[in-house]
């Protein structure tokens, strides 16, 4: 579980390589002092998926990337260089000051428009058709592993508006139009449309998570 509270920006280290196992190897740079939290096993969110260490170093973390989350997330485009977002698992007494974030990719998005506003930007998000009805005005929603406020919601986009701090310690300074984002929504939400799906109030969504199980 994570908050979307981006601990720090790190970077590919080298291009993702096969793994040997089917999947792609990411190698990722990072400060000394987070990598020394992520041991093997530990779970890490990588620009809002939630990937496994699978080798620890002084600086860095190797991670594996599976078929499913190179069909349905953004990592499979990574090169040498590029950012990434990271943060750790929420630990036991960690504040809670995003919302709950599982780091299971819902669907990936692009932004198609930037508006800079002084020291502060706004970005609008194409919505798929299948996770619209999760995305509210002033509600909750992940993108790129940052936890953001919807600020303005329309039929085909959405809007989140940026403050300096976000764009200072996050990837998404670097977004234009265009470019691809992973998506993750409020998981609250996904229960309440499960629940009144079973009791036929609400027709079941064939949305798809990162894992690629089907939920109604």
């Amino acid at each position: 579980m994570f908050t979307g509270l981006v601990v720090e920006r790190g970077s590919l280290i080298e291009d993702p390589r096969p793994s040997g196992q089917g999947g792609v190897r990411l190698s990722i740079g990072m400060s000394p002092g987070l990598a020394a939290r992520l041991e093997t096993g530990a779970s890490v969110a990588v620009s809002g998926v939630c990937l496994t260490v699978t080798e620890p170093g002084g600086d860095r973390v190797a991670v594996e990337l599976s078929p499913e989350t190179l069909a349905r997330t953004t990592l499979g485009g990574l090169r040498r260089g590029d950012g990434v977002n990271l943060e750790p698992a929420l630990r036991m007494g960690d504040p809670l000051g995003g919302h709950w974030v599982q780091g299971h990719v819902d669907g990936t998005a692009r932004v198609v428009d930037r508006r800079d506003l002084a020291d502060h930007r706004v970005l609008a998000f194409s919505i798929p058709t299948e996770l619209a009805p999760f995305l509210v005005e002033k509600g909750s929603v992940t993108v790129d592993g940052v936890s953001l406020t919807v600020s303005a919601l329309l039929p085909d986009r959405f809007e989140v508006a940026l403050i300096p701090h976000t764009l200072e310690v996050t990837t998404l300074s670097r977004l234009a139009p265009g470019d691809g984002v992973n998506l993750e929504v409020d998981v609250l939400g996904k229960y309440v449309h499960r629940i009144l799906a079973a009791r036929g109030l609400v027709a079941p969504l064939p949305a798809t998570g990162e894992t690629g199980e089907t939920w109604p």
